[in-house]
């Protein structure tokens, strides 16, 4: 397997791992945002009080419709990394690069901005997943 394969193959299921675990928040809600967002997030919003049944219920629902989002926007990256990724295309290296990177700018400084630290070391370890791949395959679409 040469180097450029071993990258798309790293990107394209780095991207169903992602869909795994936006799937995962949207329907496994109420046990994932017990694991990680009440016991990270919440602390930072409401200094250790009990969030009301409002709220509680609002979370659900928020951290469903970005369990959503994160599910199909790893499908998107699944497809580009599969098909016009693997044919080296420009316009796949270009969408992936420039789309990660500036995601993660912004959803990055917003969450360090409000102090959610953990959502910042998600993006994070999604950035390395996605990023590694574009930065090691970028000189194959170069000369395209």
């Amino acid at each position: 397997m040469d180097k450029f394969s071993f990258w798309q193959k790293w990107l394209f299921y780095a991207s169903i791992v992602i869909s795994i675990f936006g799937l995962s928040m949207a329907i496994l809600n109420q046990p994932f945002v017990d694991f990680i967002y009440f016991n990270k997030v919440n602390p930072v919003f409401w200094n250790n009080k009990i969030p009301t049944e409002e709220i509680i219920l609002f979370q659900k629902w928020i951290y469903g419709v970005l369990g959503a989002v994160v599910f199909g926007w790893g499908i998107f990256l699944a497809f580009i990394a599969y098909y016009p990724f693997k044919n080296k295309e420009k316009w796949s290296w270009n969408c992936i690069a420039f789309g990660i990177l500036l995601w993660f700018l912004v959803d990055s400084s917003i969450s360090i901005y409000f102090n959610v630290i953990i959502n910042a070391v998600f993006n994070t370890v999604f950035l390395l997943l996605i990023g590694l791949p574009v930065a090691f395959t970028r000189k194959y679409f170069k000369q395209i």
